[in-house]
């Protein structure tokens, strides 16, 4: 009978460390309750100041993870496999997400400082009424470049780029619909054209880029630019601040043909285990100060208007990265292509890599 008891004190122990162990484990992997927030956002995209403050101001504590790509974001949501509360995807993507089901709808009455945010930036095709999506960040895609390093000419095209005196200059950006897009747009043709013609037509002018291209790189295009180590980069206009910022000699440019107008927004995915904390944290990221001070810690354009008062002037001035509603208007948000699409530009796309080599 003793032997029985010790048995069963036994099991009843090792399952209470069990449960304790599994606990654990799901806190590690980002599994959220009540006073739990699990956030995944890009690197280097949220001041660190400000996720301390959250967590004072509510209880709740963060657990931050980093993603480099929509699509590994993306896949990681779908598999399910951590509790993520807030995700930072780009339009394209969300337009994805939002068709697969993988969003949670936004309870716009907890999140009052939604009315921060400029109109020309809410409502858009990507997430009509913006039902499942609150703009983070906005920006362009660009030329960044040293006019020093290239006899003091001004750059103003995407076409400049192909100019000879610019052999081994030129530093692009690891993305399909970045590089796809300008041959597209150097060509007059859309970012987000999908005539077959018009895409291998976009490839085969880029084929002719390749004596300029000194190499495709991911993030570490910010400190060869800064070192000067190319004197002409195809970046986003936030990596362009943060170029410029390190090396005062550089000047960045929209081109006159066309361009890329991005946004990154926060999403409440459907793996999400503290609703109501997400809420308060997207409802917290859009109050003013903390918009202003995330903003001149990250150096991308910010959509929040009450905040661009309580920033440096010579910051929201700058037309190079807070472009006029003018120019707005002639640039393009990416659009879900669909994945055969989407999978055809990065075919070509690996095409062109492999045909530098």
């Amino acid at each position: 009978m003793k032997q029985l008891v010790r048995l069963f004190l036994a099991i009843v122990i090792v399952s209470a460390l069990l449960l304790w162990g599994i606990s654990s484990l799901n806190a590690s992997q980002g599994y959220s309750g009540d006073n739990t927030l699990t956030v995944y956002n890009w690197g280097d995209y949220i001041d660190p100041e400000l996720i301390s403050q959250f967590e004072e101001e509510t209880g709740i504590s963060v657990i931050y993870e980093t993603f480099d790509s929509n699509e590994a974001m993306m896949t990681k949501i779908q598999q399910g496999g951590t509790s993520y509360d807030v995700a930072v995807p780009s339009e394209y993507t969300i337009d994805k997400m939002r068709e697969e089901g993988l969003l949670i709808p936004l309870d716009h009455n907890q999140i009052p400082n939604l009315k921060n945010i400029d109109s020309r930036f809410m409502d858009l095709p990507f997430d009509p009424g913006n039902q499942y999506s609150v703009p983070y960040f906005w920006g362009t895609v660009g030329i960044v470049y040293n006019p020093s390093m290239i006899d003091n000419r001004k750059l103003t095209s995407w076409n400049d780029l192909w100019n000879p005196a610019f052999e081994n200059e030129i530093l692009l950006i690891d993305g399909a619909r970045e590089v796809m897009g300008m041959g597209l747009n150097s060509l007059g043709y859309s970012l987000n054209d999908t005539n077959v013609d018009h895409l291998r037509a976009a490839k085969e002018k880029l084929d002719e880029l390749t004596p300029n291209v000194k190499a495709i790189v991911g993030d570490e295009i910010k400190m060869l630019m800064a070192n000067e180590e190319a004197a002409i980069g195809l970046v986003w206009s936030g990596d362009a601040s943060d170029i410029m910022y390190e090396n005062e000699n550089l000047d960045y440019v929209v081109p006159s043909e066309g361009s890329n107008l991005w946004f990154d927004s926060m999403v409440i995915p459907k793996t999400a285990k503290n609703v109501e904390g997400a809420h308060k944290f997207i409802n917290f990221m859009l109050d003013p100060e903390v918009s202003a001070q995330n903003t001149e810690w990250v150096s991308y354009s910010t959509p929040n208007k009450a905040a661009l008062p309580l920033m440096p002037e010579d910051m929201t001035s700058d037309e190079r990265f807070y472009p006029s509603e003018e120019l707005t208007k002639k640039l393009e948000v990416y659009e879900n292509l669909g994945q055969s699409n989407l999978a055809f530009y990065n075919e070509l796309f690996l095409e062109f890599k492999m045909h530098r080599k």
